[in-house]
């Protein structure tokens, strides 16, 4: 029974959410230096760009966003990642895969079937020594990926950007424990609890606008290993492959190589919550080439220092 003239008040679902999402950014804002927000442009950096600019409204964020950039985009999500940088004045750091690639950092795999998308690794920690980053917040959620639902919402990494998920800090009663030396850093993941339903249900309730590509279009696609890649001017058709026109939408956006759509009419938000409420495939498993590489594909990644 509510005392008298004390209201009751309850936070919904997504309010709460939001609210731990809040507590961490401001959590990292008083502990680290350095901290960077990696945007891609995709909706669950756009939504954690959102809740990041709420949680300091109505200062500006105290620190940039970086995107790890393949240079095989999709190229609505380069026109929303560019024009969000100039609508809002925040700092855009490029960590590009194509300057290691120059330099010789890395070596580019070609043909048919290849991606750059394990190269972002070299971009992403060179990145951070450049830019003297000791916190990186990343998008990531515990439902996409089962490596991914190993990780601390604080997940250390060593000198060299490396994870062992033996070696994770307990986070009792939403204690995090940010404690690092010199060259050291960590990755911080304010969306962890998470699932695709609450980002979208976030979508609808603030009203945040994604690329078009989320939502049902027309699209040259050619068929790969139970996916549908977009016909890009980055795919590289293997023998007998050819492309068709289809009716579909993106789940989540990385490189234009190994990043697959769904067929779908889904044109709205409302429409788009509709039909993930009954899919059983989560979006990376659904759409991503890149994860299909070995049984622990995603983890082998993140030792080596991948997002």
């Amino acid at each position: 029974m509510t005392a008298p003239g004390r209201a009751h008040y309850e936070l919904s679902h997504l309010d709460a959410l939001e609210a731990e999402s809040v507590h961490i950014f401001r959590e990292v804002a008083a502990t680290f230096e350095r901290p960077v927000l990696l945007f891609s442009g995709g909706k669950d950096s756009v939504v954690m760009f959102h809740i990041a600019r709420r949680a300091f409204w109505p200062a500006p964020i105290p620190f940039p966003l970086m995107h790890v950039d393949t240079g095989h985009n999709f190229d609505e999500v380069i026109t929303y990642r560019d024009r969000v940088v100039a609508e809002t004045g925040v700092r855009l750091i490029v960590s590009s895969v194509q300057d290691d690639i120059d330099a010789g950092r890395v070596v580019e795999q070609t043909g048919p079937g290849t991606s750059r998308n394990r190269l972002q690794t070299t971009a992403l920690l060179r990145g951070i020594t450049e830019n003297r980053v000791d916190a990186v917040f990343g998008g990531a959620r515990r439902d996409e990926e089962k490596a991914r639902a190993k990780e601390r919402v604080f997940s250390f990494r060593d000198e060299f950007g490396t994870w062992d998920p033996r070696a994770q800090r307990p986070e009792l009663w939403h204690l995090y424990n940010g404690r690092h030396h010199a060259g050291e850093h960590i990755r911080v993941f304010p969306l962890s609890n998470w699932t695709e339903l609450d980002i979208w249900g976030y979508i609808a309730a603030q009203q945040i606008e994604l690329p078009p590509i989320y939502y049902a279009h027309e699209r040259a696609v050619v068929p790969r290993d139970g996916m549908l890649l977009a016909d890009t001017r980055f795919l590289e058709r293997k023998p007998g492959e050819e492309s068709h026109v289809e009716r579909v939408r993106f789940r989540t956006v990385g490189d234009a190589t190994c990043t697959g759509c769904v067929r779908s009419d889904a044109v709205t938000v409302a429409e788009v919550i509709e039909e993930i409420s009954v899919t059983r495939l989560t979006e990376r498993g659904a759409t991503r080439a890149d994860d299909r590489i070995s049984e622990a594909g995603m983890e082998d990644r993140k030792r080596e220092g991948y997002f």
